[in-house]
């Protein structure tokens, strides 16, 4: 006859219910994952199986029942552990659609907002377009791929029951999220550079031609000039956003390795 304990029924709970808890939190925050368009049910499914996939090689700390303030501390450890993962990696996709924002409202096109179909906001056109192709980039790359192959490899380096991300874990989190200007900067600065350029042309022409009304013939060639600027500059996006989005990996196995 089979006899089954408590601690022994709560320490299979416990087995799957801490991974699931990990995986879930960055699978509804991380890029491709969490976009509208990606019903919460399919991410729920998507983390029960991983965590089926995964669980059974994760070291679950014993003698902690379910319900006890041990049990609750460690669940929102992995709560916050999962957020920072994906908000670290979705710090890239904000970077590129920033520096598209910036391209927009050099060209003068920031008041054509249009619907963002990845993060479901309001964002400038330039900058839904740098978001799409961004994603798409993120997919060629094998990028969720990646993402789960460091959820998996983080109950080996971050195990169960530990301290948690420590202070100089959470301190690279927030210099990481610094890349959010300097990699939307570096991205937009060629645009924006030769962008300016006409502008002070433009500012040229009509301090030599007052008469000459710039709105309508201003606004026209600058918008014209940003187009073949974007024409030209996409090719250098994808390495852009290659490099940020492998220097991102890289800071989440820093931060899963104690910060060393």
């Amino acid at each position: 006859m089979l006899h089954l304990t408590t601690a022994q029924i709560d320490a299979w709970i416990a087995q799957m219910i801490w991974p699931f808890v990990r995986i879930g939190s960055c699978l509804m925050v991380a890029p491709a994952f969490s976009v509208s368009q990606v019903p919460v049910r399919i991410r729920l499914v998507l983390a029960l199986a991983i965590t089926g996939v995964v669980a059974p090689q994760v070291q679950v700390p014993v003698g902690i029942p379910l319900v006890s303030a041990g049990s609750f501390m460690i669940t929102f450890q992995q709560v916050v552990i999962g957020v920072i993962l994906g908000l670290c990696l979705q710090l890239v996709f904000d970077a590129v659609n920033f520096a598209g924002q910036l391209i927009a409202n050099t060209m003068g096109l920031s008041y054509a907002m249009t619907i963002d179909p990845v993060r479901g906001v309001d964002t400038p056109a330039v900058g839904q377009i740098y978001s799409i192709f961004v994603l798409l980039v993120f997919f060629a790359l094998n990028g969720h791929l990646r993402v789960i192959e460091v959820l998996a490899d983080s109950f080996r380096t971050l195990p169960l029951g530990a301290a948690g991300l420590g202070r100089e874990c959470l301190w690279q989190a927030v210099i990481w999220g610094g890349n959010l200007f300097s990699g939307a900067v570096l991205i937009a600065l060629p645009a924006m550079t030769a962008l300016l350029i006409v502008q002070l042309a433009m500012g040229t022409i009509s301090r030599t031609a007052p008469a000459l009304n710039l709105m309508a013939v201003g606004f026209p060639v600058t918008v014209t000039f940003g187009l073949v600027v974007l024409v030209a500059a996409v090719p250098t996006l994808g390495g852009a956003f290659e490099r940020l989005l492998d220097d991102g990996f890289s800071v989440l196995r820093v931060m899963l390795r104690g910060g060393v």
